[in-house]
């Protein structure tokens, strides 16, 4: 199950950060905003690599972007391999993508917790993290259903939906683990 969340996760999340940056370059058309250097910011801190004032070297910038993009992906594709699939589980996914880059920009002092930023700039990324997140999971969901069909915790719902006590675990042979 590893070796296949991982390649299709690399997959899933790349395409996600693909589709994302899209969004947000049309949206930076539409609303003029200017393109964010705090991925390479981040990644500079991260690595010790030099830092410039500035704009940022776009290599460095794209390559904690879609880094990101396509590490995070190997999660939310974890989560299609156990039967964690469709949109609640891309919402769930939305919050971890957001949550991670917020760990990483507020641990290096790159960025500032999203209580104080204007309302327009959180919304804006809530929105692009949300379709990274979405894409990232249509994706790794149709991956993972094609290769192993339902996932062990779909199988265990199919015994009767919902929290039952009278409803033991799978058998050992029908999940993941030792």
């Amino acid at each position: 199950m590893i070796k296949r969340a991982l390649w299709q996760g690399l997959i899933s999340g790349t395409a996600g950060g693909v589709v994302m940056t899209l969004g947000e370059k049309l949206e930076q058309a539409i609303t003029k905003r200017p393109d964010s250097h705090v991925p390479a910011r981040v990644l500079q801190r991260l690595t010790g690599l030099p830092e410039h004032p500035g704009k940022q070297p776009l290599p460095v910038n794209w390559a904690m972007h879609f880094g990101q993009a396509a590490l995070l992906g190997v999660l939310r594709s974890v989560m299609a391999q156990v039967g964690l699939r469709g949109p609640v589980a891309s919402a769930k996914f939305t919050v971890v993508r957001l949550t991670n880059d917020q760990i990483l920009e507020n641990a290096t002092g790159v960025g500032a917790p999203p209580s104080t930023w204007p309302r327009e700039e959180l919304v804006i990324d809530v929105l692009h993290k949300a379709v990274y997140a979405f894409t990232t999971g249509a994706i790794a969901d149709a991956l993972a259903q094609r290769t192993t069909g339902p996932g062990p915790g779909q199988r265990h719902a199919a015994l009767r939906p919902g929290r039952h006590a009278d409803i033991g675990p799978l058998p050992h042979k029908d999940a993941y683990g030792r």
